[in-house]
């Protein structure tokens, strides 16, 4: 598998900036490439729930994220699939001088396994996926912290 992250820290108050985190509704303002929000099944953010949302015509698809762990004022592991990858994004929470610290990974593998997959991941896939994970922090980490 390969393993992508982008870390950043945001102004407020934890438990502010998780429930914001955590709030489906929310997601098109910051998550890139999300258009909607298709489906919730479940109590989300807690394990076993279910979200799925689908992206824009040049992104991801159909995006399908299973929650696999799940601690308050910590973070939270999802399995994710669309037609490209599966794997496991996570986020964690960590208070630090002058705010809290958003850490969101992945690690995923790419669905195809053509021989020159490995190049295109290496080159092209995992440079977006990084990309992608630092406009989604950017993006939360410089909206409000406070519920609307």
């Amino acid at each position: 598998m390969r393993s992508v992250s982008a870390v950043r820290v945001c102004a407020g108050p934890l438990e502010q900036l998780e429930r914001r985190w955590y709030d489906v509704r929310r997601w098109p303002e910051w998550v890139d490439g999300l258009e909607r929000i298709d489906a919730v099944e479940g109590p989300w953010p807690q394990v076993g729930a279910i979200v799925r949302w689908t992206s824009g015509p040049a992104g991801r698809g159909e995006v399908c994220e299973t929650v696999e762990s799940y601690q308050p004022g910590a973070g939270q592991c999802v399995k994710v699939q669309d037609p490209a990858i599966e794997g496991r994004q996570t986020v964690r929470f960590a208070p630090v001088e002058g705010g809290v610290e958003v850490a969101l990974s992945l690690e995923y593998r790419l669905r195809r396994h053509p021989l020159v997959m490995w190049l295109v991941d290496v080159l092209f896939v995992a440079r977006a996926m990084r990309a992608s994970l630092e406009t989604t922090l950017q993006r939360f980490t410089s909206g409000p912290a406070t519920e609307r």
